[in-house]
């Protein structure tokens, strides 16, 4: 019999939910020996095990289970011609469901591309004991136009490449004997309009290889002719309830809903919490309201889940039964002690913090090698003190969700991108008709399938400008479909002003966008460390990060200094915090691990002490020497280069010009320019007064565009690279701050530009962590 992978706890009882039948009824078509991974760059050691006879066995639908089901996962016949071909005669050969074809993993890897069209073929019996039942066929998820027969018939057409779908094949089945499913799949890649995130045709940098066809678990399902078609769960912690929606399809000679009893019971563990029966309904719907009056809530410290069963009965006759989860928890914007909006969870500020989670594996690119591949992600991310991922441009399987909600990582959810992009100075883009039916109906799709999952607390439909359309409508018609949670309206530089928080990227930053009064603060991407480890990279070479470090010590003294800094920020208002990225991917060497996640490539415990820092109270943020990006500060600075004293406290600057920072170019992103400086060097000075030298953290705040100097009393406090797009944080260490003393002190900058966009300002701060208070 099947193991059953959901675990402990809500999924104990077995009768009911115990998933036989699939062992003995998913051999494959061929012959199992015949089958072997193609030669790829990187493997995992997931990988490594993969075979036709033990690929994704696991139930694919957690929150909806049913005791008999029968995995099509395994070797089908698959076969790559010109999309204007019907269906081929002959095959070209096998492929390994669910590994898209472009992966080692499927044992094919080539490239479909938009003038083809990828077709898969396979065979299966039903069992005798379903005949009776109405048949469902299941596909997690097929990339992307996807055309299905059985026996010759079509059975039905879905586009979208990241949402499950469902055919009724019950009237297409033979009495007896092998049945046929043919597919066809059309993906356009980067040539449509189509949500597809980071698929390209030709890989390169943050732009990876495409996938095309069947990339999750395809299944059948005996149901009885009125059954369970889907469940909707809604935590309400304000009132200490659940609200329990279970929809009913209407195939032929189905009941109607309102001549079920529906019965909801919640239990912990072995132990009944709470029952419910189903009192109201309409539109194919029945509701169950299930009060809990001390519900145990759900968080990334204690990810309880209560079990839950739902069965269905006419006339005292049980009809149909399903195995489920829920957990009580809200996500909510409210203002803390302070005034600043922040992020609450069950009713606290707590600062989330995690990767840019690309969803990427090198043997089976969208399809993880295994479900222990999947959970092992999220144990390594809950080890390294993280309590939140930022799912990037890509949805992922079930599963997933499942090992969030399980072992306790919030996660925010992005809308897989498409279409065409606009800068942070541009309108939204126009969509065709077809483009815009396509992006909302796939939107709405990822907001339904995965509303139940407590792990998932906001919806981001945008990212960088990418797609970006109808903004404002977008996220009203988010709220619409889920009220529960909260919504980014777009995350990095396109930000309209609406939707739930105020998300930036800097890198390698960190930085925080401004306090608002109706929204929060965050940090939607910003780190990028990159360190490319031999032996576990894509290619050998011509790797890249945003910064790159030679050595694991140097790569985690920076991390913990980006870190360190970005606590800082939590006391001005930031309320999130998301760290590029969880795994190196393809060139991308800037993962928290390596590609094929063989190793964490820093130091995994000094990494999680700094992390775990993030979610003590915020410290209290002093001012010392203001920044002008509020208000102006006035400036000594000249463009010509002085004298080699120019540094020191007694220099007779009287002859510089006085102006106003910031200092710059107008365009320049994140630059407050009130003081015109369009040459390629520039020196500034200015005093300021301190009453003790002893401070508790002492910092510079400054935005620098390009490489800058910045001396206090003479001395070199801080030597910075490149060039920030926002005012960022930088620790003066213990021998910078020996250089402050009691009474006036000198700040003196030296800021070169060589191309693109410039400014400097700086200014310093004093960070005082509460229990030293």
């Amino acid at each position: 019999m099947e193991s059953n992978h959901l675990g402990k706890g809500p999924f104990q009882n077995k009768r009911l939910f115990s998933l036989g039948l699939c062992a003995v009824l998913c051999l494959g078509t061929f012959v199992l020996a015949d089958w072997q991974p193609a030669e790829g760059p990187l493997m995992t050691r997931w990988g490594k095990q993969v075979s036709p006879d033990n690929v994704h066995r696991e139930y694919p639908r957690p929150q909806m289970v049913r005791k008999d089901w029968l995995n099509l996962n395994g070797l089908w016949e698959y076969a790559i011609k010109p999309k204007a071909q019907g269906q081929p005669e002959e095959f070209d050969g096998q492929i390994l469901v669910p590994f898209p074809v472009e992966s080692a993993l499927s044992g094919v890897m080539k490239p479909v591309g938009e003038q083809n069209r990828l077709w898969y073929r396979r065979t299966f019996e039903i069992p005798q004991k379903w005949a009776s039942k109405r048949t469902l066929l299941h596909f997690g998820a097929v990339d992307w136009d996807t055309t299905v027969w059985v026996n010759g018939k079509q059975v039905g057409t879905h586009r979208g490449g990241y949402d499950p779908f469902t055919f009724d094949v019950t009237d297409a089945l033979k009495d007896a004997g092998s049945n046929e499913i043919v597919l066809s799949v059309w993906d356009p890649t980067n040539a449509g309009y189509q949500p597809r995130g980071k698929q390209v045709s030709k890989p390169r940098g943050i732009w990876y290889t495409a996938v095309t066809g069947i990339w999750q678990t395809v299944w059948l399902e005996p149901v009885p002719r009125t059954y369970i078609g889907s469940v909707r769960i809604t935590p309400d912690l304000d009132a200490r309830k659940f609200m329990i929606g279970v929809s009913f399809p209407y195939p032929p000679g189905a009941a109607h809903v309102f001549e079920l009893d529906v019965a909801v019971t919640l239990k912990d563990g072995d132990t009944i919490v709470a029952r419910s029966k189903a009192d109201s309904g309409g539109n194919g719907m029945r509701w169950a309201t299930v009060v809990v009056k001390n519900p145990r809530l759900w968080s990334p410290d204690d990810p309880f889940l209560y079990g839950m069963e739902i069965r269905v009965s006419k006339d005292s006759e049980l009809i149909d039964a399903v195995g489920s989860y829920a957990a009580m928890r809200k996500i909510s914007l409210e203002k803390d002690e302070s005034g600043i909006n922040r992020l609450f969870l069950n009713g606290k500020p707590l600062f989330q913090f995690g990767p840019l989670d690309q969803g990427w594996w090198p043997d089976g690119l969208y399809a993880a090698p295994s479900d222990e591949a999947l959970r092992y992600d999220i144990e390594v991310l809950k080890k390294l003190g993280c309590n939140m991922l930022r799912k990037h441009v890509k949805i992922e399987p079930d599963r997933l969700y499942y090992w969030c909600d399980k072992l306790g990582l919030l996660v925010w959810q992005d809308m897989p991108s498409g279409d065409k992009y606009i800068r942070g100075n541009q309108p939204d883009i126009q969509r065709t008709p077809e483009s815009a039916a396509q992006f909302e109906t796939e939107l709405q799709a990822m907001i339904t399938t995965f509303y139940n999952h407590p792990s998932i607390v906001m919806w981001v439909p945008y990212n960088e400008g990418w797609g970006q359309w109808d903004t404002p409508r977008i996220v009203d018609l988010i709220k619409q479909l889920d009220p529960t949670r909260l919504v980014n309206n777009t995350s990095g530089w396109t930000d309209r002003g609406v939707g739930d928080v105020h998300d930036i990227h800097r890198y390698p930053g960190p930085a925080a966008p401004p306090v608002e009064e109706n929204r929060a603060a965050v940090l939607g991407e910003f780190g990028g460390l990159g360190l490319p480890v031999p032996g576990h990279t894509w290619q050998a070479e011509k790797n890249w990060g945003y910064r790159s470090y030679e050595t694991r010590e140097a790569l985690t003294e920076a991390y913990v200094n980006l870190i360190h800094n970005l606590r800082s920020l939590i006391g001005d208002g930031l309320s999130a915090g998301v760290y590029t990225q969880t795994t190196d991917v393809e060139i991308e060497v800037n993962g928290l691990m390596t590609y094929d996640r063989a190793m964490i490539k820093m130091d995994a415990e000094k990494a999680a002490a700094a992390n775990k820092r993030l979610y003590l109270p915020p410290p209290i943020v002093k001012t010392i020497v203001p920044t002008s990006q509020k208000q102006p500060q006035s400036w000594r600075y000249t463009t010509s280069k002085p004298g080699d004293g120019w540094r020191q406290e007694n220099f007779d600057d009287s002859a510089w010009q006085t102006g106003k920072g910031g200092f710059g170019t107008k365009g320049t992103p994140g630059a407050v320019v009130r003081t015109e400086w369009k040459s390629s060097d520039i020196w500034l000075r200015r005093t300021f007064e301190l009453k003790t030298k002893d401070l508790s953290l002492p910092q510079l705040s400054i935005h620098h565009d390009e490489d800058a100097e910045v001396y206090i009393n003479s001395q070199l406090v801080a030597e910075l690279k490149r060039y920030t797009s926002s005012y960022v944080r930088v620790t003066l260490d213990e021998k910078a701050q020996r250089t402050l003393k009691v009474g006036s002190n000198c700040i003196a900058i030296h800021c070169r530009q060589t191309t693109g966009g410039q400014y400097i300002d700086a200014g310093l701060v004093e960070v005082i962590e509460q229990s030293d208070k």
